[in-house]
C-alpha cells in the first residue's frame, strides 16, 4: 500500500512512501510529488473549505487546492479558537470495561511497602536547589564507581539536577517542591538521598512535610551548609547506608494490573498518527482490560481533539474536570498573550502535520478507546486504575517528568524524526516509521512503522507488549544504555 486513507469521511490521504507526480493513487492522478508522511487532496477542496482527516476537520485551506496536490502547512491553516463551552455527549465507549476482563498476564517487579511495584531498582540523588547540583552529581558519579562490581539488585545511581527551588513564588514554588516530594513515593526508587543547600526558599523540612507517609528507612537526607568537613564523603557515607538496604531488594512475580504507563510522543511526523501512537493505543485498551493504568498528557496537544476524549468521560465529573483541564490550559496560553496555536513545531510540519488539531488527532490515539477515569492536576499522583489525563504542557522533557512523578514505573515514546532524549523512569522509543528505526537503532526500541505495510496490527501489538514487559522485568531500554535520563519542572512564572 503506498497512501492511506484513514477514513471513508476524510477528503486527504497520507503518502505512506514517496509517491511521484503522475502516479495513479486511490482513485486521483498526483499533480506534483508527494513526500512521505504527507497528505494530498482526494478531491477539489475550494478556499476556505476544510481538510479531513481521521474523519475531523484539521484545518481550512487558505487556496483553493486540486485532487492530486500536495496538502501541507504553506496551505492549510488551523482552524481553532481560544476558549471554548463544552458539552458532555458520552458515546459508548465511555462505559467501563467489566470486571475481571484480564488474560492474567504478569511482570516480575520490585513490591514496595506501601504494595506499589517498580520495575528498577535504583538509589537517587535529588537536589531541594539548584545550587547543589554540582554536589549531587559528584556524588552519584563516586557512588556509582563504588558500587560497580557490587550492585546487587541495585541496577542504577541517578542524580536529578534542575534549575529551581529557589527564587520562585507561588504555584511554581509549589509545583518545584511537589514534583520533589512525589519522587520520594516512586516504586523504581529503591533509597534516595536528598540534599539541601540549607537557606533556599524550598526547606528540606517543608519538602518532607510535602511528603507526607514516605518509606523513612528508605530516605537520608543532608544540609551541605551544615556539615563539618567534607560533604561528598558525608554524602558517600549516607549513600552507603541506602545501599545496604536497598541491595538486597529482589524481583517478585505480579500481575500487570500493578503497571502505570506514561504515553508520550515526540519529534511526530505523518505517520505518527497511522502507525506508532494507534499501536499505544492498542496496547493501553490492552493494559487496562488487565487492570492496569495508561496515563495521556501534553495537553496543548488535546486541542483540537478534547471532544472526542470529553465524550470517553466515564461520568458528568470527569467531563468536567477535563473541561478545566483544557479551558485552563487555554486560559495559560492567552493570559501570556500567546495563540493557542503555536504548534506544530517546524520538524512536525517538515514530517507532513499542518495544524495543531491534525497534530492532535493523531497525538490522543495514543489513548486508544477505553474510558477516562480522572484527570490529575500537574504534579499530582495517579490513583485510579484505567485511563487518566494527566496536566501537563507538550514540552517533551518537562511532560515526560511529569508523567514519571505521577507514579508511572515506564513511559512509551512514540517519534517519527527521532529523539535520543530519556526520562529517570525507563523510556521506550517507538519509531513511527522504518527508515528512522535503521538510521538510529541506538535510539529505537521498537519499530511501528512495520504497520504502514500488510502486517497483522493484533501481531505487532503482541508483539509490543512482549517487548515492553521484557524491558519492565529488567532489559535496559535503549535512552537507559545511553544513560539518557533528563528531568525538568515546570515553571510559568516569575524568578526573583
Amino acid at each position: 500500500m503506498d497512501y492511506c486513507r484513514i477514513d471513508p469521511k476524510d477528503n486527504v490521504a497520507v503518502a505512506l512512501k514517496s509517491l511521484h507526480k503522475g502516479s495513479e493513487v486511490c482513485g486521483v492522478r498526483l499533480i506534483e510529488d508527494i513526500p512521505s508522511g504527507h497528505k494530498f487532496a482526494l478531491e477539489d477542496i475550494p478556499e476556505g473549505g476544510c481538510a479531513v482527516k481521521y474523519g475531523f476537520p484539521i484545518g481550512h485551506l487558505i487556496k483553493a487546492t486540486g485532487a492530486g496536490s500536495l496538502v501541507d502547512h504553506n496551505s492549510l491553516r488551523s482552524s481553532l479558537s481560544d476558549r471554548s463551552e463544552y458539552s458532555y455527549n458520552p458515546c459508548a465507549s465511555a462505559r467501563p470495561a467489566p470486571d475481571g476482563v484480564t488474560g492474567g498476564r504478569t511482570f516480575r517487579g520490585f513490591i514496595r511497602r506501601n504494595g506499589d511495584v517498580g520495575v528498577r531498582n535504583q538509589i537517587w540523588v535529588i537536589p531541594t536547589v539548584g545550587c547543589v547540583n554540582g554536589i549531587v552529581n559528584e556524588l552519584a558519579l563516586r557512588f556509582s564507581k563504588e558500587i560497580e562490581d557490587r550492585g546487587g539488585s541495585v541496577d542504577a545511581v541517578v542524580p536529578f539536577p534542575h534549575n529551581y527551588g529557589c527564587s520562585q513564588l507561588g504555584d511554581d514554588h509549589e509545583n518545584t517542591r511537589k514534583i520533589l516530594a512525589d519522587l520520594l513515593h516512586h516504586p523504581n526508587c529503591g533509597g534516595a538521598l536528598v540534599v539541601s543547600l540549607g537557606c533556599e526558599n524550598n526547606q528540606l523540612e517543608a519538602l518532607l512535610d510535602e511528603a507526607g507517609d514516605y518509606d523513612k528507612e528508605r530516605i537520608r537526607t543532608m544540609k551541605v551548609q551544615e556539615v563539618d568537613g567534607d560533604e561528598l564523603e558525608y554524602g558517600l557515607s549516607l549513600l552507603r547506608q541506602l545501599f545496604s538496604i536497598a541491595s538486597t531488594d529482589v524481583r517478585g512475580e505480579v500481575p500487570v494490573s500493578k503497571l502505570k504507563v506514561g504515553l508520550k510522543c515526540g519529534g511526530s511526523d505523518g505517520l505518527s498518527g497511522i502507525t506508532a501512537n494507534p499501536l499505544l493505543g492498542r496496547f493501553s485498551d490492552w493494559l487496562v482490560a488487565e487492570g492496569g493504568t495508561a496515563v495521556l498528557t501534553e495537553v496543548p496537544e488535546m486541542f483540537g481533539a478534547e471532544t472526542i476524549l470529553m465524550d470517553r468521560c466515564c461520568n458528568g465529573d470527569i467531563f468536567d474536570k477535563t473541561v478545566r483541564l483544557i479551558n485552563g490550559f487555554k486560559d495559560y496560553f492567552t493570559s501570556n498573550g500567546q495563540p493557542v496555536y503555536e504548534n506544530p513545531s517546524p520538524g512536525n510540519k517538515a514530517g507532513g502535520i499542518s495544524t495543531l488539531e491534525e497534530k492532535s488527532l493523531g497525538c490522543i490515539r495514543k489513548g486508544g478507546s477505553s474510558p477516562v477515569v480522572d484527570v490529575v492536576d500537574y504534579a499530582g499522583l495517579i490513583k485510579t486504575k484505567g485511563l487518566n489525563l494527566l496536566s501537563s504542557p507538550g514540552n517533551d522533557i518537562v511532560s515526560s517528568t511529569a508523567l514519571a512523578a505521577s507514579g508511572c514505573q515506564i513511559i512509551l515514546f512514540t517519534t517519527g524524526r527521532g529523539t535520543p532524549l530519556g526520562s529517570f523512569v525507563p523510556t521506550v522509543k517507538v519509531s513511527s516509521n522504518t527508515p528512522l528505526a535503521e538510521r538510529k537503532p541506538s535510539w529505537i526500541d521498537f519499530d511501528a512503522g512495520v504497520l504502514a505495510g500488510c502486517c497483522n496490527i493484533e501481531e505487532v501489538r503482541e508483539r509490543f507488549i512482549n517487548t515492553v514487559l521484557e524491558i519492565v522485568d529488567g532489559r535496559f531500554s535503549k535512552s537507559e544504555l545511553n544513560n539518557s535520563r533528563e528531568m525538568a519542572i515546570f515553571k510559568s512564572g516569575v524568578t526573583l
